[in-house]
């Protein structure tokens, strides 16, 4: 039996005028090579691919689970918003049926005090004034209580944010100046309620 060395010799004698690009690695294997494994249709050996599969199932199965978990804390989380909704709905909702409450228990007392006043029976003018002294006291106290207060700018510059003239007076004050309030504004909590119907200055003529 020839040897592999000799082959490529041997193959080229019975060959002379054909080139064949032979040579000793042809026929011999790589020194220290291993026998090749058994691979599968993609060219992975079977136990490297059995392996990867497990890891990939052992992923999926990971991030399912990953998955599951952040799916239920997005629900807890949408409920707790749609609870925190619906509750700032409801606060909103009594907020506007129950906003005067307070405001209109506040009055009650001025209602009574006047009713007291309509009862008496041929009242005297000093009776009838201290009543309605009392009545204002009352009501002043509730304005107190709900930061109401009243807009009176005598002498003040004109203000168009707060103040409305209804006409002007000649006068050696400062042209603009309230020379007259005919009805008090009132403000809440900085808010014009109502502006104050004032007269301004103006210069003399001549």
């Amino acid at each position: 039996m020839k040897c592999p060395a000799t082959i490529p010799i041997f193959v080229k004698q019975l060959f002379p005028n054909e080139d064949f690009p032979v040579t000793n690695a042809d026929f011999a294997g790589s020194p220290g090579s291993a026998p090749a494994q058994p691979v599968d249709g993609d060219g992975a050996p079977l136990e490297g691919a059995e392996l990867r599969i497990a890891e990939l199932e052992a992923k999926l199965a990971a991030a399912t689970a990953e998955g599951d978990r952040q799916r239920e804390d997005w629900l807890r989380a949408k409920a707790e918003t749609d609870n925190v909704r619906r509750r700032g709905q409801e606060d909103v909702a009594k907020a506007h049926r129950f906003g005067l409450e307070s405001f209109a228990g506040a009055l009650l007392a001025v209602k009574d005090s006047l009713e007291a006043a309509l009862a008496v029976e041929n009242p005297s003018i000093e009776s009838l004034k201290e009543g309605v002294e009392l009545t204002a006291r009352q009501l002043d106290s509730a304005f107190d209580k709900f930061a109401i207060r009243a807009i009176s700018p005598v002498g003040e510059k004109f203000d168009p944010h707060r103040h409305q003239a209804i006409s002007q007076v000649e006068s050696d004050a400062e042209p603009n100046t309230v020379a007259n309030v005919l009805q008090k504004g009132y403000l809440l909590n900085d808010r014009v309620l109502r502006p104050a119907l004032v007269m301004v200055t103006k210069p003399r003529s001549g």
